[in-house]
């Protein structure tokens, strides 16, 4: 059974047919619904990822650090704690982004050990907190997806994390963009996928795998931009012999990954990227079927974290020894879109940029200094 509290989602997963589906708050649902919804006496597992955006990157751009627990967005983790307690799984699997293990006590992984020690000193239970940072690309995803992986063990065993079968040699090579996307290259596309804005006629000239650092006095384009003054996915394109970079789930006008043809990248692309089947349904309007790839764990990840888990700490006998999401990878990549000159449109701000300054020093810190500074008058 699932459950998420955001109706396009919701209607994803019961258009999939993956069983009941609450759709709900989870600070509002009982233990009780929950157990009565799985149909069964006990539940071996609940897997959760609580909303990353508090401990996310791009807050720091944004905000200067991530809030981390005093964004009402991690008011799920919380809820979560409470459904474990009452629950009690025998085991619980956990999913953010790296800065999750960051922030100290504004950190998530703190609270969550926090609470696992409270629920063993109340339940007599064992829970144990196994921890790790996982990218998806070393298991097949044709992304690199870096995130921290959190299992805890009713009966205190240690888990122990999968490990990477792609890579460099000896193990297989890396899930390329091409290999997930390339039969989809000259699909027909209405003009939806039409970069659009100030800098739509600029992702041309960049090669890829390059976002807009290309065009800076460090790289190999002409300096149209200071070294790191834009937030690092601007105008950033995939490239055809490389896993893709992290989609992300509501990306600006301006925020890659752009495919190599310089056109924004189809749903089907974008599932392919994050490794869903073909047969996968979404819900709602693009941005929000953006939103539920872009939020997903890739499901090859969570088959292979599943597998493991099974055979680890539910005794199961699994015999399954390749995944059923792997993709196939193909033959090599073809070579690299020719790049276009720069238009003349832009030709105007070549000239000296300064670099960014550093962190908490550049623009967007001082405006926020000074709105924290009280004024003098």
């Amino acid at each position: 059974m699932s459950l998420d509290f955001d109706a396009a989602c919701a209607d994803a997963l019961r258009s999939n047919r993956v069983g009941n589906v609450l759709e709900q708050d989870i600070s509002k649902v009982q233990a009780t619904t929950l157990v009565d919804a799985a149909g069964v006496q006990e539940i071996d597992l609940i897997t959760a990822g609580p909303p990353c955006q508090p401990f996310s990157k791009s807050a720091n751009w944004r905000y200067g650090s991530p809030l981390g627990l005093h964004d009402p967005r991690s008011d799920t983790l919380r809820g979560l704690l409470r459904l474990v307690g009452e629950v009690l799984p025998r085991v619980v699997l956990i999913e953010n982004v790296p800065g999750f293990g960051a922030l100290g006590a504004r950190g998530g992984i703190e609270t969550i050990q926090g609470g696992v020690d409270k629920l063993n000193r109340r339940h007599g239970t064992k829970y144990r907190l196994t921890s790790a940072l996982l990218d998806a690309a070393d298991f097949g995803v044709p992304q690199h997806r870096r995130r921290l992986i959190m299992v805890l063990d009713r009966d205190g065993r240690t888990f122990s994390m999968p490990a990477a079968t792609h890579g460099e040699a000896p193990l297989k090579r890396f899930t390329t963009a091409w290999d997930a996307i390339g039969d989809l290259e000259n699909s027909r596309h209405d003009g939806s996928l039409e970069v659009r804005g100030r800098w739509a006629d600029l992702l041309p000239s960049i090669p890829e795998g390059e976002n807009y650092l290309w065009h800076t006095d460090r790289g190999g384009g002409v300096p149209l931009f200071g070294w790191r003054t834009r937030y690092w996915s601007f105008l950033l394109k995939l490239a055809k012999d490389r896993p893709s970079w992290t989609l992300p789930a509501s990306p600006s006008q301006n925020t890659g990954p752009y495919h190599w043809k310089n056109r924004l990248l189809s749903i089907r692309e974008l599932a392919r990227l994050q490794s869903f089947p073909d047969t996968w349904k979404f819900s709602g309007d693009r941005s929000q079927q953006v939103r539920q790839i872009g939020n997903a764990v890739p499901p090859l990840l969570a088959e292979v974290l599943g597998l493991e888990i099974r055979r680890q700490l539910l005794g199961e006998r699994v015999r399954m020894r390749t995944p059923k999401l792997l993709l196939e990878q193909g033959a090599s990549s073809p070579p690299s879109e020719r790049r276009r000159p720069v238009a003349k449109k832009y030709e105007a701000l070549i000239g000296v940029h300064e670099p960014h300054p550093g962190h908490g020093r550049g623009p967007g810190a001082r405006m926020r200094r000074d709105q924290r500074t009280p004024s003098s008058r």
